[in-house]
């Protein structure tokens, strides 16, 4: 998997650390409030393990992986049958690269909850990181198959992301014209379509594409890459110099600037 796919598939995970969990991401160095009174859930086990995973699952998106695993483990404490505590810790150790806890904690999620599309999802993500992208697919497409998720498109882009991971480039276009189909506005799905039109040559395709992923979202360098080759390719001198400007500003240390400073254009 290139390093673009590794961390589109990040940014998927992330958002759905949080898919089953309502909590509010913060930067500050302040703790996070309590979703809850945690002081006064005490009679209520789900409800105490509900609030910790909200929490844990907060500290986490934040970066806090400590403060993340101690809330998590008491949600499991608390309620040892709560699965979205256990999936929310597949996650955590997948992030800390102990890949048998993360699995251990995944399918202890999935025995408790085997239909729930975030935890299917969320298995799914880790095995497509761990180079098990085949067996990835089917927990996505499980995940897809819930009338009740909210965000399948998450899902059908996950699983473009692990069909490239292993050159099947006709299979992951599939998945990312399902997932635009669903959510035009879907930004794994547009980079990554706009990526697949340049290798097949459909400039102008992939520049409505890249085009409309730098409205949405803060370009990427590997954005602004694509858009700087896009015009070169089309032979717009301005707008190749203009994102070209954009890349050195933005990303001086990316490996996408340093190919353009040695003119490694494809």
């Amino acid at each position: 998997m290139s390093r673009a796919e590794r961390i589109a598939l990040a940014v998927l995970l992330g958002a759905a650390a949080l898919a089953g969990c309502q909590t509010t991401s913060t930067t500050t160095t302040e703790p996070i409030p309590d979703t809850g009174s945690v002081k006064g859930e005490a009679t209520d086990p789900r409800n105490r393990a509900r609030i910790h995973t909200e929490l844990g699952a907060a500290y986490f998106e934040r970066g806090s992986v400590a403060v993340a695993l101690e809330h998590l483990r008491t949600a499991v404490s608390a309620d040892p049958n709560y699965a979205m505590a256990y999936s929310m810790l597949g996650l955590v150790y997948a992030e800390l690269k102990e890949n048998k806890l993360a699995q251990t904690n995944f399918e202890r999620a999935l025995s408790l909850a085997p239909n729930d599309p975030d935890i299917n999802h969320n298995f799914g993500g880790f095995l497509c990181r761990t180079g098990r992208e085949d067996e990835s697919i089917k927990y996505f497409m499980h995940a897809i198959s819930n009338p009740l998720y909210a965000q399948p498109w998450r899902s059908y882009s996950a699983a473009g992301l692990c069909s490239l991971a292993k050159n099947r480039l006709k299979e992951a276009e599939e998945y990312f014209q399902r997932a635009l189909f669903l959510e035009a506005d879907d930004p794994t799905a547009l980079i990554s379509m706009a990526q697949i039109r340049y290798r097949q040559g459909n400039l102008e395709e992939s520049r409505k594409l890249v085009l409309r992923f730098n409205r949405l979202v803060n370009p990427t360098a590997e954005s602004l890459w694509l858009a700087l080759r896009v015009e070169r390719k089309l032979g717009e001198r301005t707008a190749e110099a203009g994102y070209a400007n954009q890349l050195r500003r933005r990303f001086p240390n990316s490996r996408e600037y340093q190919q353009l400073q040695r003119g490694e254009y494809d």
